[in-house]
């Protein structure tokens, strides 16, 4: 791998987020700190727990694991409920922390680690569904599928499946075939963001259902959900998902800006005004890439498409602050709806619109996630 300034610092900005954080406190999750809300679980900070994971796994720094059981037993408790866990919402972004307990069971043999995933199996059995039985996002969006639920749910599903279950994927196959028949766009192969089953949301169109645009972030986490989910299934399933990842990553390509290989926050309209490369995404969509390449699931060109965003990234959005490392360019956050809330409407000036941060484990985790593919080449 290239030896940059930027990529020899990496480490190091690792190692100055976990040291400055705590599970009271992250410096990397700018929403918390921004609504001054105290801390709690949550699918930001489990997006860092599982790139810490995969740090570990790759170069067997215990510092990385420690941080992780340490955080995650601040959660957890003996009997494997959750403190601070909300039910009653029915999110499916409060089961992304979970992925690690599988991981933090197998390394320490914590009694409940596994009770805790089954806490979490137990609350997505309970969780609303479409017609067509996908999972609601959440409570406050009935009916509706978007692209990130897959990310946040599935590769947790199919875990449990893997480890604790009767080895059953048909649902999870089920609900990404649903996403795959209604929410791809047949012109580009882009996805949209949402997919309203009953047609009754202000943003969707009434006779498809659907979000008005590619909001760059949704089609990263639903590719990062194809890349991890291909090497969690079995052979036979994880046959069914490869065209539809193959395909994704063959239309995604052509949207990456030539100089950077980034892509931008509307995807397909990089010429729109405010519309700039977001780099949350792109690190998403550069690791679904070196990930599918190296797991022989995509062309190895994809490795050096994957290689190409993952140094631009580097190249033009993490800069220094004196002796600190910086990443840029996040989109801090973005979505649907609510009925109350008309503003996130799902157009290109809405995602426009947006808060752009820095060092938000949005866009940090996948960047570090990129970062392991890349050292295991």
């Amino acid at each position: 791998m290239a030896e940059t300034k930027n990529y020899a610092a990496l480490d190091q900005y690792v190692h100055r987020l976990i040291t400055q954080s705590s599970p009271d406190h992250t410096i990397w999750n700018v929403e918390k700190i921004r609504q001054g809300v105290p801390a709690n679980w949550n699918y930001i900070d489990g997006c860092m727990m599982t790139a810490l994971l995969s740090l570990w796994e790759i170069t067997g720094e215990k510092e990385y694991f420690s941080f992780v059981e340490s955080f995650i037993d601040a959660f957890v408790e003996e009997d494997g409920s959750i403190r601070t866990f909300k039910a009653e919402g029915h999110a499916l972004d409060d089961v992304n922390e979970g992925r690690v307990l599988f991981q933090l069971y197998e390394c320490t043999g914590k009694e409940k680690y596994r009770r805790a995933a089954d806490f979490l199996h137990r609350f997505l059995q309970q969780q609303p569904r479409t017609r067509e039985g996908s999972w609601w996002h959440k409570q406050i969006y009935p009916d509706q599928v978007w692209l990130d639920g897959i990310y946040m749910a599935q590769p947790f599903a199919a875990l449990y499946e893997k480890h604790f279950g009767s080895g059953d994927y048909s649902d999870t196959l089920s609900q990404i075939g649903t996403v795959v028949r209604h929410m791809r766009d047949g012109k580009t192969g882009l996805y949209y963001h949402g997919y309203d089953a009953s047609g009754k949301a202000f943003w969707c169109d009434r006779e498809t259902g659907l979000s008005a645009s590619f909001w760059l972030r949704a089609i990263g986490w639903f590719s990062v959900a194809l890349a991890d989910l291909s090497g969690i299934l079995p052979e036979k399933e994880a046959e069914q998902l490869k065209p539809v990842f193959r395909d994704l990553m063959r239309d995604l390509a052509p949207f990456a800006d030539k100089e950077t290989g980034m892509y931008f926050q509307v995807v397909d309209h990089p010429e729109a005004q405010g519309n700039y490369q977001e780099t949350s995404g792109s690190s998403m969509i550069a690791y679904a890439m070196l990930k599918g390449a190296r797991l022989g699931i995509l062309d190895p060109s994809f490795a050096a498409l994957g290689q190409k965003t993952f140094d631009g990234i580097v190249r033009t959005n993490l800069s220094f602050t004196g002796e600190e490392l910086n990443l840029n360019h996040i989109c801090l956050v973005a979505g649907l709806g609510p009925e109350n809330n008309r503003r996130r409407d799902g157009s290109i000036a809405y995602y426009l619109s947006e808060p752009i941060v820095e060092n938000d484990a949005k866009g940090v985790a996948p960047l570090l996630m990129c970062y392991t593919e890349i050292k295991r080449r």
